[in-house]
C-alpha cells in the first residue's frame, strides 16, 4: 500500500475519511459549477476563430491599400505593406484572444 502523501501522519481510517470528504467536496463542486454545454463551447471556438481572423483582414486591406497607394508600377512586387499590416493584424488578434481565454473578456 502506498503512503499517503498529503497526510502522512494519519492512520488508515483518518486516510479513508480524508480521501471521502476529499470526493464529496468535489462532487459537490461539479454540482454548483457544472462545465458549459456543447453549444456554449462551440460557441468560444467561434468567438476566438473571428477575433483572430478579423483583424488579420482588416489589417491585409489596409496593407493591400496602402500597397497600392505608395507602390510604384516598376518596384516589384506589391506585398510590403500587406505582409507587414497581415502580420500585426495576426499579433492584435492572437493576443486578444488570449486575453478572452484567461479572463480578460468575461
Amino acid at each position: 500500500m502506498k503512503p499517503d502523501r498529503a497526510r502522512p501522519g494519519l492512520s488508515p481510517p483518518d486516510r479513508l475519511l480524508h480521501v471521502a470528504r476529499q470526493a464529496l467536496e468535489r462532487h459537490q463542486f461539479g454540482r454548483e459549477n457544472p462545465e458549459p454545454s456543447l453549444g456554449a463551447r462551440l460557441g468560444q471556438i467561434g468567438v476566438l476563430g473571428w477575433m483572430i481572423i478579423v483583424p488579420m483582414l482588416l489589417g491585409l486591406l489596409l496593407g493591400r491599400w496602402l500597397d497600392r497607394t505608395f507602390m510604384s508600377a516598376t518596384s516589384g512586387p506589391h506585398v510590403f505593406f500587406s505582409a507587414t499590416f497581415l502580420m500585426l493584424g495576426a499579433a492584435i488578434g492572437l493576443s486578444s484572444a488570449w486575453h478572452w481565454m484567461h479572463g480578460g473578456g468575461r
